[in-house]
């Protein structure tokens, strides 16, 4: 009987433990806020960790105004390499997939939007917009088409060359040509998604050109997204049995009774979203390079060179996660440089000064995504500057009393000391007592001086000093 109870209790465990152990059939990411550097590491692992466990789905539950061009393509390259099907789903209703989230959205396997959403304004930011013409150079431009430049009007001077227009004649045009360079790589990487996908490609380059936005009602009509969904339940229903093509082959979803299983970032993920906020990752340079300074002009402190250590790793890491001007990040590395050398070589205040200025102008240059969430902040520029100036300073300040103190130590400070006869001077030679110390002595500008009389150092010769009588007599014990 026990054994019979033995058996029944391990059979129940171990079927309690095969449940436990049963992979979802799909994993839900919530992607919200800026797509940066940190949302590139939660994405792709979730997908990872989805074609690990055999998931039959990833969903991206996206709520975004954008992020970094980099970042955006990492994620695309993810969804498009990905062995599992992955689905963006643009919720809760007042939510938006804009900018990158566009692109995302294009690339995804299934594209899906929840009623009272928004898609587009997918024009590159870094640009500042698109540039308007001036009436004097249309003017120009269209008295040289009334002219014929093109050669090809017809009898009513219209021009029937339509080829090269691709049905944007309406769209601003960008001014210089590393704008038009720009708009015209995103205009192919949208279009080549939408073609991939079977998606609306003519509305994609609306919304780069243009940076056309619409909401999921009139997506849908357009096909540029598959499904509109009020929930997640009404998602998966509405996706059951839809083929799409993944890089392992076509695959049919299979989503009735289909169990999802919410990711949340960890711990790696939420440090890599904290210090890759340009604003932490500069912060955390200064304190690192501070932190160096004093370890070095106060060797053994320990907790200044271990602080600075960690945080200028960080810093650094950080820094090569994030789309920055390495011009800037030289003139930032060459102002740090100024600073640690007025600090152990004082040149009251000129290399401090110059260090500042070197700093800061690097500060300016670091980072220019168009991106707001990865902006460096002029407050914090002018805050660090502002510490920075009062520790030059204060280093310029020390350096110029130092200068102007008497010594306090050595040869050079017994100049000028007085000291007192320890024997009688003969032939001007004898020996005083200075400092606590016995030294030979020869007497300068004549005069006669006796043990005890008070004298006065004018130099110091090696192991001798000169000195002259400042008064006769003995000084009282």
């Amino acid at each position: 009987m026990k054994r019979l109870l033995a058996l029944v209790l391990v059979t129940l465990l171990a079927v309690a433990a095969g449940r436990a152990e049963e992979p979802p059939g799909g994993y839900v990411l919530e992607v919200r806020g800026a797509i940066g550097p940190a949302t590139v590491d939660y994405v792709t692992r979730g997908i990872d960790r989805a074609a690990e466990r055999g998931a039959k789905l990833v969903i991206l539950r996206m709520n975004t105004p954008g992020g970094l061009d980099n970042s955006m393509r990492d994620i695309i390259e993810a969804i498009v390499e990905s062995p599992v099907p992955v689905a963006t789903y643009v919720s809760p209703s007042g939510s938006r997939a804009t900018s990158a989230g566009t692109y995302i959205m294009y690339g995804s396997h299934v594209a899906a939007m929840a009623p009272g959403t928004t898609i587009g304004a997918a024009t590159p930011v870094q640009m500042g917009g698109m540039p308007e013409v001036d009436e004097e150079d249309a003017r120009d431009e269209d008295d040289g088409a009334d002219n014929g430049g093109n050669g090809n009007n017809d009898d009513n001077g219209n021009n029937d060359d339509e080829a090269g227009n691709n049905g944007n004649n309406d769209a601003p045009q960008p001014g210089s040509a590393m704008e038009r360079k720009m708009i015209n790589d995103a205009v192919s990487y949208i279009r080549s998604l939408a073609e991939m996908r079977g998606r609306n490609a003519d509305w994609a380059e609306k919304a780069v050109r243009e940076a056309a936005s619409i909401g999921s009602s009139e997506a849908l009509e357009l096909n540029v997204i598959d499904v509109l969904a009020s929930d997640m339940d009404d998602l998966l229903s509405q996706i059951d049995g839809m083929e799409v093509e993944t890089q392992a082959g076509p695959v049919t979803l299979e989503m009735e009774g289909l169990s999802l299983e919410y990711l949340e970032p960890d711990w790696r993920n939420e440090l890599l979203s904290v210090i890759t906020n340009p604003n932490v990752a500069y912060i955390l340079m200064l304190i690192g390079i501070y932190g160096i300074i004093f370890e070095l002009a106060n060797p053994g402190a320990i907790v200044p060179g271990v602080l600075g250590s960690i945080s200028l790793l960080l810093a650094l890491f950080a820094f090569q996660a994030l789309p920055i001007n390495y011009a800037g990040l030289g003139l930032m590395l060459l102002g740090a440089a100024f600073i640690v050398g007025e600090a152990f070589m004082p040149s009251f205040g000129v290399l401090g000064i110059g260090g500042i200025a070197a700093f800061v102008l690097g500060s300016l240059l670091l980072v220019d995504t168009g991106v707001e969430a990865y902006e460096l902040s002029l407050e914090v520029i002018l805050g660090v500057s502002a510490v920075s100036f009062v520790v030059i300073f204060g280093i310029a300040t020390m350096a110029v009393r130092a200068h102007r103190r008497r010594v306090a130590s050595g040869v050079e400070q017994m100049s000028g000391e007085r000291a007192e006869a320890a024997t009688d001077f003969r032939d001007g030679r004898g020996k005083v007592r200075l400092l606590g110390e016995v030294w030979n002595a020869e007497l300068e500008g004549g005069g006669e001086v006796r043990k005890d009389d008070r004298v006065r150092v004018v130099a110091v010769e090696g192991l001798k000093v000169r000195v002259t009588a400042i008064e006769s007599g003995r000084i009282e014990q």
